[in-house]
């Protein structure tokens, strides 16, 4: 073959390794450093004004603060930064609605204290922040269960609607959970059933059904509690029970305890 004809691929390959050294130059340098200004720009130019616009009405997102940036994109501007603490705090403090969904993914749960949780959630204003933080970050966390506790029983939608969702993402993520702490919270989940508020009889509702998905007997405990609920005589109750007796009874579900056993 021509040598001249070999120069050209060589040096093709070349450009691209050098291209490729030069990327994770760029991204050792930003987890090295990063500037948290220069994330929310990234934040800012990954928005949507259509997206934007589509929030309040079509996902019940109403947010003062926003640049319409998809997850997809908020994930993509993440996976450099790694896990940093103190970015986290300061993305959070920013009050954007697209910086706080990113510091639930780059902050690192062994370093999240009981008090940030508390500081945290007195910021939920809109279930997006609220699910994303509990399913990203609080529920990996030495104090999750003592929250669930703790905020099931607050008076505001959101901050009752946390400890809901917390006890869901619990329930869906923590496999060493014990059986015993998670029964310990059906009281809870019976206590709010009747709570008629739009996000918080989701979240009730959310947290039956995903410790009922754990193994079979936390099933037959939820399946009980659902059957009360459904045949209660509140009408937010009867939704949640009767919602919950659907996805722990049926076939899907069936099909996934038996794997698990």
């Amino acid at each position: 073959m021509d040598r001249a004809a070999l120069k050209t691929p060589v040096k093709k390959i070349a450009k691209k390794v050098a291209k490729k050294a030069a990327a994770k130059k760029a991204v050792a340098k930003t987890v090295a450093s990063p500037d948290v200004e220069a994330v929310l720009r990234a934040l800012e130019k990954g928005g949507s004004k259509k997206f934007r616009a589509e929030m309040g009405p079509r996902y019940g997102l109403f947010v003062e603060q926003a640049w319409g940036t998809p997850m997809a994109q908020i994930k993509a501007i993440a996976k450099p930064l790694g896990k940093d603490h103190a970015l986290a705090q300061k993305l959070w403090d920013s009050g954007w609605y697209e910086a706080r969904l990113l510091a639930s993914i780059v902050d690192d749960p062994a370093l999240v204290t009981s008090s940030q949780m508390d500081k945290w959630r007195r910021d939920f204003d809109n279930w997006g922040v609220t699910d994303t933080v509990c399913f990203n970050l609080f529920d990996r966390t030495p104090h999750a269960l003592a929250k669930v506790h703790q905020w099931a029983k607050l008076n505001d939608e959101f901050g009752r609607r946390a400890g809901f969702a917390l006890l869901a993402c619990v329930s869906l993520h923590r496999s060493k959970m014990s059986d015993a702490d998670l029964l310990e919270c059906l009281p809870l989940i019976e206590a709010a059933s009747t709570d008629a508020r739009n996000f918080v009889k989701k979240g009730v509702n959310w947290a039956l059904r995903a410790m009922g998905g754990r193994n079979l007997k936390l099933n037959a405990a939820c399946v009980a509690l659902a059957r009360k609920l459904a045949a209660s005589e509140d009408a937010t109750a009867r939704w949640v029970g009767k919602d919950a007796l659907r996805a722990l009874t049926g076939a899907a579900m069936a099909k996934r305890l038996n794997r698990r056993r």
